[in-house]
């Protein structure tokens, strides 16, 4: 029996949209009635016009997977930047990414106006290495223009044999000219989490990403740091500056390291599924020693999380400027066994019900990154009796030479790293603070 048009249209949405259809205007009347939006007819069939125009009338032939594929990649990038199509390759490689090691140039990207954005480089890789930096906007990838392609595309292009040589053209803010880095590929092993003693008594840990293993690998490094500084610390600096994100079981598990009650992060959605609460559990890892976090604009993600969390609690202090603001849920939904959708079906809420999204956490304390001199050191600091030529000893040889000693470490981590500085400073203030309290 011939099909009418009307017909061969049901035909083609059945087959774009994977729905079952049994024809006969009985069975659509009840479809119609029983759902709580009805199917947009009108824009289906327009849909069904064009597909058919390009399979008649393109100058090549296309087949039918890949246009509609390329329907399904259409529909979800104009959602938002995070939603996508993962086809069997951007699946793995999904699945890859939150293993630890993974080959390429060590960037977390995002789409933004048709180009590459760096979230943040990752730690002791290629591409920081190299003097990426966070916010830096991706032009070109070797001779190829980035704008046209998917994030997938760009992802894939950036990828390749650990050794070989790739050319990013970048444009900066506050570069008058795009920049140009050639980057060797590499193995990339993300080492999560790092610690060391700034002084006696204050430990630093630099979370660089939140992967599967990184609140035990959080747990070892405390415990080490309390083994270095005769069984307690005095306070912690908590480093999120560069964090992407990761793993959000990850980012619960450190907050909760330092939480003894209470909500840690909240999410909301248009589905019961997308509405949950996850809840700190009691002990707390530094028994209550202050914390400082610092963040910049490449924290994102799970590094809000924490940082949301323990300003909300009143656990920590966040210094530096305003993180990211990437406070969205993406859940995966497989398609098949090698293909999935990457869906934004939520918003994050920290525990005072601040939305994290396009917003980011404020920082406690704002500060710029910025870079000081030794020189500069030198000239605030004001003429002592102890810098004057023969000067006049006080009979604690061994106390002077410890003092100088101290000095030199202060100066060098001033040069070095001069948020790190602040936040060590005002870590010490609170440590004083709160031993005085309880006198």
């Amino acid at each position: 029996m011939p099909f009418s048009k009307r017909d061969l249209l049901i035909i083609t949405l059945g087959l774009v949209l994977g729905v079952s259809l049994v024809f006969g205007p009985m069975v659509l009347a009840e479809r119609s009635e029983n759902r709580p939006e009805a199917l947009p007819l009108e824009e289906l069939r327009a849909f069904s016009e064009v597909f058919g125009q390009i399979k008649r009338s393109y100058v090549e032939i296309v087949d039918d997977k890949t246009l509609i594929e390329d329907s399904i990649r259409g529909m979800l990038t104009g959602l938002d930047p995070h939603s996508a199509y993962l086809d069997p390759e951007a699946y793995k490689e999904l699945r890859i990414g939150t293993s630890g090691e993974f080959g390429g140039l060590g960037i977390e990207v995002g789409m933004e106006d048709g180009f590459v954005r760096v979230v943040a480089p990752i730690d002791d890789t290629p591409a920081q290495k190299a003097g990426i930096n966070a916010g830096d906007l991706i032009v070109r990838i070797d001779d190829t223009p980035v704008k046209g392609m998917s994030l997938s595309d760009a992802v894939q292009r950036m990828r390749g044999k650990p050794g070989t040589d790739i050319l990013l053209t970048i444009i900066r803010e506050g570069e008058e000219q795009p920049l140009k880095f050639t980057i060797t590929r590499a193995i990339i092993k993300v080492k999560s989490v790092k610690n060391r003693t700034l002084e006696e008594g204050y430990g630093y840990l630099r979370i660089s990403q939140f992967q599967t293993e990184t609140a035990s690998n959080l747990q070892k490094a405390i415990e080490k740091l309390k083994k270095e500084n005769g069984g307690k610390l005095k306070g912690l600096v908590l480093d999120l500056r560069n964090n992407p994100g990761g793993v959000l079981s990850a980012a619960i598990e450190v907050s909760d390291a330092f939480l003894e009650k209470g909500i840690i992060v909240y999410t909301e959605g248009r589905d019961l599924e997308s509405k949950q609460k996850f809840r700190a559990t009691s002990g707390d890892a530094l028994k209550g020693s202050p914390i400082v976090i610092l963040v910049n604009g490449g924290s994102a993600s799970a590094s809000e999380i924490v940082s949301g969390a323990l300003q909300d609690h009143h656990r920590a202090i966040v210094v530096g400027s305003r993180t990211f603001g990437k406070g969205s849920v993406q859940t995966i939904l497989p398609l098949t066994e090698n293909t999935a959708l990457k869906l934004t079906t939520a918003r994050y809420y920290t525990p005072s019900g601040r939305s994290i999204q396009a917003e980011g956490i404020i920082p406690d304390i704002e500060l710029e990154s910025v870079k000081v001199s030794a020189s500069a050191l030198s000239d605030i600091n004001p003429v002592r009796e102890a810098n004057l030529s023969r000067h006049l000893s006080n009979g604690r040889k061994a106390e002077e030479k410890k003092e100088s000693t101290e000095k030199v470490k202060k100066t060098s981590l001033a040069t070095e790293d001069y948020p790190l500085y602040e936040a060590l400073n005002l870590l010490k203030g609170l440590s004083i603070a709160a031993s005085q309290q309880y006198r």
